[in-house]
């Protein structure tokens, strides 16, 4: 079982990240028009999995906000950033900061996604929703990187998980 931390107090995970090697574990999420999405849905593509416990909290807006600018002019690629929040917020949000280059997708009817990529939060304050981690995945859903943000308050690393999606 991993574990992270939320100001400096330890909190643990159901489970551990997808190996580096290993076929990521199918999902299925909710877009903004309500409908179920799948690893499936990006077939072909490379994908940066953004996983943050919510945006309306400053680092998980910060973080989609600088892979937003990155994924500009990717056709190869897509930026998933999942969350619990409800695809309405996400929208919201999303509209807001003039996001377009991302796709928000909500753990809103299963948690299973956060079981199977080992980041559900079962402990403390934000117990039932992600730690913030950065998956990347090739286009045949190999995992390629990973990475747990050992501190839920901090950014992730953005230039290695830029690097592995090519």
């Amino acid at each position: 079982m991993a574990q992270t931390a939320l100001e400096g107090n330890p909190v643990k995970l159901a489970g551990d990240l997808p190996k580096v090697g290993s076929t990521a574990p199918d999902f299925n999420l909710v877009a903004g028009d309500l409908s179920d999405v799948t690893l499936a849905t990006y077939a072909g593509k490379k994908k940066l999995l953004n996983i943050v416990p919510s945006l309306d909290t400053p680092v998980c807006a910060t973080s989609t906000k600088k892979f937003n600018e990155a994924m500009a002019g990717k056709s190869d690629a897509v930026a998933l950033v999942i969350s619990s929040d409800l695809p309405f917020a996400s929208g919201r949000f999303c509209e807001a900061e003039g996001i377009k280059n991302v796709a928000n997708l909500s753990m809103m009817r299963s948690k299973n996604f956060a079981k199977d990529y080992g980041v559900l939060i079962e402990d403390g304050p934000l117990a039932g929703i992600t730690a913030r981690a950065v998956v990347v995945l090739d286009a045949d859903n190999k995992v390629v990187y990973t990475q747990l943000v050992p501190e839920i308050t901090q950014e992730p690393d953005y230039d290695p998980a830029l690097a592995a999606l090519g």
